[in-house]
């Protein structure tokens, strides 16, 4: 929950039957992947960048953008977007509707190193949340770090289209919570209250919301996410009747020596976009199928339109 930080819901597979745990026989069905398994999340990590270069009054939804299909990012070739298209003119929301790569590489420029990882780091990533479970992991970026000043170099330029760093599903969603809940970031948690043998309940502290974007920059960003949704790649994530904000990625597996052929699949969004009630992020490890816009995209829709419906929040939308 956006408002309160509050996990309403978290799974993974491979899972197991508690009654019944010395019958698993693959381990990694004790793993809480939601916490446990920090991955390179790719492109919903596009919208964060986008907001920290609204927040800073360096773009606007509407600022043109011209994507020539190719920018040089001091790499050891040409960063290119999906499939190779060239976009050509845009505006910033047209840069999150269609994914482009080089357009985020020219966001990350205009704030340059500094102020890139400064937001990076007030999002909470690196950083584990103490939700209250085992074996949180933090994520890494340390990539971030190699190389000082305020220049771009490539570990920057790659992070802004989520390669080159890890985080958490949990991270994400924070993240996220700072958008839904009008720039506050909320820390989550898994425990309300306790109530002893004696009855007694003890309500567990929770952190003070923090500010990371202005809250009209969050309002911008989520228009701006809806527009993707509706407009987009990420079509198959909507939620007929309901205006929702949300977008994919489909991130390249790091291997030895480079990255491999094999991918991670994610959407992440909130909603409704007028008065978010939840965010939710997808994940898929290795689908088979090429983009997130046809394995996580359509689940998050699915998911996002039962829990509409079960919270009995009226539709906005004559779909």
């Amino acid at each position: 929950h956006p408002k309160t930080g509050a996990i309403l819901a978290m799974c993974s597979i491979p899972e197991f039957d508690p009654n019944e745990y010395g019958d698993v026989t693959d381990a990694r069905a004790y793993q809480n992947d939601s916490i446990f398994v920090p991955y390179e999340v790719g492109s919903i990590f596009k919208p964060l960048v986008m907001a920290a270069a609204i927040n800073e009054a360096l773009v606007t939804p509407d600022t043109y953008f011209y994507d020539s299909g190719s920018v040089d990012a001091n790499c050891t070739k040409p960063i290119q977007n999906a499939n190779l298209v060239v976009h050509k003119d845009q505006t910033m929301t047209g840069v999150l509707q269609q994914s482009i790569n080089t357009g985020m590489v020219y966001i990350t420029n205009l704030l340059g190193k500094e102020r890139f990882v400064r937001y990076i780091e007030r999002m909470g990533f690196g950083l584990k949340t103490n939700i209250t479970l085992h074996t949180e992991a933090p994520g890494t970026i340390a990539s971030l770090y190699q190389n000082k000043g305020n220049s771009i170099d490539c570990y920057t330029a790659t992070a802004s289209f989520g390669q080159g760093f890890t985080a958490t599903p949990l991270q994400m969603v924070t993240a996220y919570s700072a958008i839904a809940n009008g720039g506050m970031k909320v820390s989550p948690h898994i425990v309300e209250k306790t109530i002893g043998d004696d009855g007694k309940i003890t309500r567990h502290t929770l952190g003070q919301p923090e500010e990371v974007f202005s809250s009209r920059t969050a309002n911008l960003v989520t228009g701006m996410m809806v527009s993707t949704i509706d407009n987009g790649y990420s079509g198959r994530a909507r939620s007929p009747g309901y205006a929702m904000a949300g977008k994919s990625g489909t991130a390249q597996i790091a291997g030895i020596g480079g990255y491999t052929a094999e991918t991670n699949h994610s959407f992440v969004g909130f909603g409704p976009a007028e008065s978010p009630e939840f965010v939710l992020l997808v994940k898929y490890e290795k689908p088979q199928v090429r983009f997130a816009e046809s394995s996580a995209a359509p689940v998050f829709g699915d998911i996002s339109l039962w829990t509409l419906q079960y919270l009995n929040i009226p539709r906005t939308r004559g779909e």
